[in-house]
């Protein structure tokens, strides 16, 4: 996912392995974060494309997560943590360890949302009136209160079939209603689930996302 602020600032959400085309697709020229939900090969083996944005800004690029998803980095991608040197032939990542609470970029209020992906703790993220739960099989109690408020949510939706580690099309609805935001987005399906069929069987307010889908909400400095 790539969101740009209000004030500026632009965000991705992991770095899946079709970074470059989504890069490219959208035009994209500067990156100030990178938020990482967790360490599943879709959601961070297009960190190598990092690159190019390091070499444009000649600048290391800081990334987020819980120490859980730190250390994925640390062990499978090293390399991305040495200094730059005169070419800035390697992406240049400083990571930044994120617990419960809300903490502060660029002037931005950031707030970690704990969640459950089977048995692994991961987060989605909370900026302004907008959040993003992928990769999801439980959002525990103290972060459904975190999620109130919201104009838009986007939350994971993977089958028909229940999954282990991950929200059935049943269970999104189910979730998506307890978290009451005014537009529900279902996103991270698979082949299974058809666009045009399932965006007739949502509840109003809940709509099917898709590639390049693009969502405007207001966002303020502080949460």
């Amino acid at each position: 996912m790539i969101g740009t602020t209000g004030w500026g600032k632009t965000f991705l959400i992991d770095t899946g392995p079709d970074l470059r085309y989504q890069a490219l697709r959208e035009q994209l020229l500067h990156v100030d974060a990178v938020l990482y939900t967790h360490p599943h090969a879709d959601h961070l083996n297009g960190i190598d494309d990092l690159r190019a944005f390091c070499w444009l800004q000649k600048a290391p690029i800081p990334v987020f997560g819980n120490e859980f998803m730190l250390e994925h980095i640390r062990q499978r991608f090293p390399y991305t943590l040495f200094p730059p040197n005169n070419f800035w032939d390697k992406p240049v990542l400083t990571l930044h360890p994120v617990g419960d609470s809300t903490f502060e970029f660029a002037g931005i209020a950031i707030e970690p949302i704990p969640l459950m992906h089977g048995k692994w703790p991961i987060l989605g993220y909370r900026i302004g009136k907008v959040a993003y739960l992928t990769d999801v099989s439980e959002i525990p109690a103290e972060s459904l209160a975190k999620l109130q408020g919201l104009d838009v949510v986007l939350l994971d939706c993977l089958r028909r079939v229940p999954h282990p580690t991950h929200f059935s099309v049943d269970q999104a609805i189910a979730a998506a209603k307890q978290i009451g935001a005014k537009q529900t987005v279902m996103i991270h399906m698979t082949h299974e689930l058809e666009y045009h069929v399932l965006s007739q069987e949502l509840p109003a307010g809940m709509v099917v996302g898709f590639d390049g889908m693009c969502l405007v909400s207001e966002v303020n400095s502080s949460l």
